[in-house]
């Protein structure tokens, strides 16, 4: 359908009379031009691309300016008109980034919202598309979500995203009635006050990620958010548990324990194993419920948020401070039964109102809980649907949660809460994935990953078992929390231990786990194709790449290049559990058979030594930094092993085209092993004074370049 209202519209492009139009020049000469009948464009030279439309009446006061702002330096054009009322609209063309934001606002009162800026009559064609629709913000390839950004794209990867830039609880991004590609307020929404103003966002790239790096980066740059690093509070940095739905004990003991004895031996479980647990997840048992205000009251909302007794008897700060780790603590919406909807502003089935959130954020603060959960975004846990309710419902959560230090995370959310976090700094995560991850929910989870990457949070693929190796294996790769759920006395020690430190730190990539650009047009089309996925973690010049493929029909044949993935030099193909490897030109193509859940394979650069790291094949990201703490490579590979407590030896593993030469910088080194057959050398290592050992390697005295595939 998309191609044919192309191909409708395709003639609608506007004439720009050159003489007296007025033009600005952005980064990659993007050009945008506005003409006095009340047309404009943005030309896109590199991408051979062009953007036209008009507001269908002339121009008044069109002025061309320069100035800078959160994202840069711009030239901008702005212009009056009047559409049913007095408006006021400018362009903004950045000389750093191939952004373009467009802003109406309106100086009148009661301007009737029947005006979109931009409304796009001619736009780039024949191309795939990308939107994010309902709980979770699953991906589709098909459907056009009015709350979602719009993302365009070819084969070759030139893409386009149009998406709103301000008002995210109530844009719409939408189709007008000849094709036209239009962005404003949802039209559920009648009128717009004085001084309302709307902002939209066109980000042109050549990749489908590189498009949703820029136009993520610009997102948060404009909302003002710090984005949060991948260890940036307790459920990023180390493992965590669980007790949210189709968990062990989501509203459910142990036998014969109360649920604080429950608790208290699943942290003895962790104790048991010698991992210590990082923090506590507590569910929607927690507090009352209902007009009864019973903590197990499962179909109800807050009755009042605070711990319900039982199961906490001595309240929530004596419990934590008896069990000793940080909590999280889950929310949901207000039951209609609750003193709350009497006490507080309220809009839908939550508070608006500041006063809440103190009192809220003041609770949990002082009973040592470290981050705040809001689940049900897009389900009971919404406003009434106007122009401010939703912004104060999550702007005043945001705002008291962090004046206490506390980071948030959504659950449950749609795209609408996606694009909202990007004003937040500490919302630091966002489930991406249904309750429970499975492996039918792998797709989804990496395409919504995707969209919360982009915007500055971390994705969650939400409770598994320590058991699911494959399972945990994604979510180490999602680099974002890792939360597990066993019964007690069921965790597998062996397996944590591939994700996490022996002190409990995740071992994770510097990024989530992403679709390549190939799978994003394999997805729109259908193919009979795997899905592979990469994350890294970067040393400079040498980036390691992880590569997770797994099938999604019946050919089971991955083929991707090292090249599509950034890499230019030789690389080294480790495949993880097979414990083989390979070397490969940058360009060849790498055939793989998918066996079992997936594929796994480690990419290690060449350097300029003629060796490649793959790194500690003890952990899942064999070159992460928790793990990996430096490597460099002038001749001579160094390489930096950080230890945890209660370690005492590691192993590095690495490729090299003659039995390599190892010294120990710092700590020791046990007797090097090499295979003659696969190149692959074992360096056992023991952590100095510091908790770190450091190597020095050379394939020989000489340096010798790296053998060339046969």
């Amino acid at each position: 359908m998309f191609r044919a209202i192309l191909l409708a519209v395709s003639s609608l492009a506007l004439a720009i009379p050159g003489q007296s139009a007025v033009t600005i020049v952005g980064s990659g000469n993007i050009a945008v031009t506005a003409d006095p009948s009340g047309s404009y464009s943005v030309t896109v030279p590199d991408l051979a691309w062009s953007f036209r439309g008009s507001v269908g009446v002339p121009l008044d006061n069109l002025q061309t300016g320069s100035g800078a702002d959160a994202l840069g330096g711009y030239g901008e054009i702005s212009f009056d008109f009047q559409t049913g009322a007095a408006r006021h609209a400018s362009i903004r063309s950045y000389r750093e980034h191939p952004d373009v934001l467009f802003t109406v606002s309106h100086p009148s009162s009661g301007a009737a919202n029947t005006f979109a800026f931009p409304n796009f009559t001619q736009y780039p064609g024949n191309f795939e598309h990308l939107t994010f629709s309902g709980t979770f913000a699953p991906p589709s390839f098909w459907a056009f979500a009015s709350d979602s950004p719009w993302i365009f794209f070819d084969p070759s990867g030139k893409s386009f995203i149009l998406s709103p830039a301000a008002n995210f609880m109530t844009a719409s991004t939408t189709w007008g009635p000849n094709g036209e590609l239009s962005s404003g307020i949802s039209p559920d929404i009648l009128t717009l006050p004085r001084g309302f103003e709307h902002r939209t966002l066109l980000v042109v790239e050549q990749g489908v990620n590189r498009a949703f790096d820029t136009w993520g980066n610009a997102l948060t740059a404009l909302g003002g958010k710090t984005r949060p690093a991948n260890d940036a509070d307790v459920s990023l940095s180390h493992i965590g548990y669980w007790t949210d739905n189709r968990a062990t004990y989501y509203y459910h003991t142990a036998d014969s324990m109360s649920y604080e004895q429950t608790l208290h031996a699943v942290k003895g479980d962790f104790d048991r194993v010698g991992i210590p647990l990082g923090y506590l997840q507590l569910d929607s048992w927690f507090y009352p419920k209902g007009s009864s205000a019973a903590w197990n009251n499962n179909g109800a909302g807050i009755y009042r948020y605070e711990a319900a007794a039982p199961p906490f008897l001595a309240g929530l700060a004596q419990f934590q401070q008896d069990l000793g780790v940080p909590l999280i603590t889950h929310a949901r919406w207000i039951d209609s039964s609750s003193p709350y909807r009497t006490l507080y502003r309220m809009s839908g089935n939550v508070v608006t109102d500041p006063a809440y959130w103190e009192t809220v954020a003041g609770y949990l603060a002082n009973s040592g809980v470290a981050t705040f959960e809001q689940d049900w975004l897009n389900d009971k846990a919404q406003t009434d649907f106007n122009l401010t309710d939703g912004e104060a419902f999550l702007d005043n959560m945001a705002a008291s949660m962090g004046r206490r230090n506390l980071t948030m995370q959504y659950c449950m959310a749609s795209a609408r809460q996606f694009l909202q976090s990007s004003k937040y700094s500490n919302l630091t995560t966002i489930r991406t994935s249904s309750d429970h991850l499975q492996r039918d929910r792998w797709t989804d989870f990496l395409y919504a990953s995707r969209l919360a990457s982009a915007l500055g949070a971390w994705p969650f693929t939400d409770n598994l078992m320590s058991t699911e190796i494959s399972q945990l294996l994604l979510a180490t790769l999602s680099a974002g929390p890792v939360g597990v759920a066993d019964p007690i006395g069921s965790l597998h020690e062996g397996n944590l231990l591939h994700a996490v430190r022996r002190d409990g730190v995740i071992v994770k990539p510097d990024l989530p786990l992403t679709p390549t650009d190939a799978s994003y047009a394999n997805m729109a089309h259908s193919a009979n194709t795997p899905q592979i996925a990469f994350a890294w973690s970067d040393f400079g010049a040498l980036r390691t790449n992880y590569v997770f493929a797994f099938t999604q029909g019946t050919n089971t044949k991955t083929e991707f290049s090292p090249k599509n993935l950034g890499m230019n030099e030789m690389v080294y193909v480790y495949d993880y559990f097979a414990g083989t490897g390979q070397l490969v030109d940058p360009s060849d193509v790498i055939q793989k058979q998918i066996s079992g859940d997936a594929l796994f394979l480690i990419l290690a650069p060449v350097g300029p030594s003629g060796i490649a790291i793959v790194g500690d094949t003890g952990q899942f990201v064999t070159m992460g930094k928790k793990r990996v703490a430096g490597y460099t490579d002038h001749g001579a590979a160094r390489v930096q092993v950080t230890f945890a407590p209660g370690e005492t030896a590691r192993e590095i593993t690495g490729y090299s085209p003659v039995a390599p030469i190892v010294r120990a910088v710092e700590g020791s080194i046990g007797p090097v092993t090499y295979d003659d057959t696969s190149h692959l050398f074992r360096v056992p290592l023991t952590a100095g004074t510091g908790s770190s050992a450091s190597i020095w390697i050379v394939a020989s005295p000489r340096r010798v370049r790296p053998l060339r595939k046969r």
